[in-house]
């Protein structure tokens, strides 16, 4: 490949979002895996990844988490690279954590309609219009929002923080109205909340879940927080990502619908391979599952280039970065004794 190949794949990564190069011969099937493990043993580097993410990205990560579980995991490696297989705000989290590594991500436009709905300057408006209250932020936020917060919260520890702030402070909870909801509901905190949601967690069909459930007697429906209030009252169990996997693992029930992204089902048929699992239905009835688009954008050739090449990498002004780091490592603090 010349060098002008690959300085205008560079250039084309701000529109496209990844290194897109025709003429290069890229590995498949085990070869590919084997090539981004040796890239990975030779650059010193460290691959984080989302249970939403495809499965065969899940299999090849050295962490697999949850935005709480791989948010330490960016604190405390020592990998000269932190290659992240999520979304852009997972990545930029992890550069704000850790300044002096690099950090690239396969596909930049692997986005959220959750930080794309919430700026930091609505977030500094609404603050004016409620200049007593605390901002607490559901990390699928970008950094310019972390910086207008004063804690960070995950869907594993939002309960333990908010039960954690001071009880004669009003709290602003963005970007998810749905998360915000739920949990004022679970602490009694009268909330502020920003008209946030996540694309996937809105598309679950109440009614379709309800056939689902009087289908499936024996069943229990589990589901994240994030889903819509509708949704919620139907279930048996509702809890973050990563509780959701314990749930299912524990639970004596033999027969489980999930309603989260449908990304979970990977390491949960892994965990408990003789259950169950039906993904809840959408209101889309030419689709069975609810999927994130910006999850899957992250493929295994995508993150071969990116180790290869080291881009597309992740950059933070350092006063930016500074001030949401404030929040992050509040958050971090007080969710030492969440596992």
């Amino acid at each position: 490949m010349s060098t002008e190949t690959l300085e205008k794949a560079k250039s084309a990564i701000p529109v496209k979002g990844f290194l897109d190069i025709k003429d290069i011969a890229i590995p498949q099937g085990e070869e590919l895996v084997k090539a981004i493990l040796k890239l990975k043993e030779e650059k010193n580097a460290v691959i984080l990844a989302h249970y939403y993410q495809p499965g065969e990205i899940q299999d090849i990560a050295d962490f697999l988490g949850d935005s709480l579980q791989l948010a330490r995991q960016a604190k405390e490696t020592n990998a000269d690279m932190i290659v992240f297989c999520g979304v852009h705000f997972m990545a930029e989290a992890a550069k704000i954590l850790n300044p002096t590594k690099k950090v690239v991500l396969p596909d930049t436009m692997a986005g959220c309609s959750l930080a794309d709905g919430c700026s930091g300057e609505g977030l500094r408006k609404m603050r004016e219009q409620y200049p007593n209250a605390l901002v607490a932020t559901y990390i699928n936020c970008n950094a310019e929002t972390k910086a207008e917060s004063d804690i960070i919260v995950t869907s594993s520890n939002a309960e333990t923080v908010i039960e954690a702030l001071p009880k004669d402070r009003p709290i602003i909870f963005a970007p998810d109205k749905n998360l915000g909801r739920y949990l004022s509901k679970k602490t009694g905190r009268d909330m502020i909340l920003w008209d946030g949601s996540c694309i996937v967690h809105e598309a679950f069909s109440m009614e379709r879940i309800a056939k689902q459930l009087a289908d499936n007697p024996d069943a229990k429906l589990i589901a994240h927080p994030e889903s819509e209030e509708a949704v919620l009252k139907l279930a048996h169990f509702i809890g973050s990502t990563s509780a959701l996997l314990n749930y299912v693992e524990k639970d004596d029930c033999q027969k489980f619908i999930i309603a989260t992204e449908e990304g979970i089902l990977h390491e949960m048929k892994k965990r408990a391979p003789h259950k169950e699992l039906i993904p809840a239905l959408v209101f889309d009835e030419s689709c069975n599952c609810s999927e994130c688009f910006y999850m899957k954008r992250n493929t295994m050739e995508k993150l071969y280039l990116c180790m290869k090449y080291e881009l597309p990498e992740i950059l933070i002004d350092e006063d930016l970065r500074l001030k949401a780091l404030k929040p992050i490592e509040a958050m971090l603090d007080l969710s030492k004794s969440i596992k």
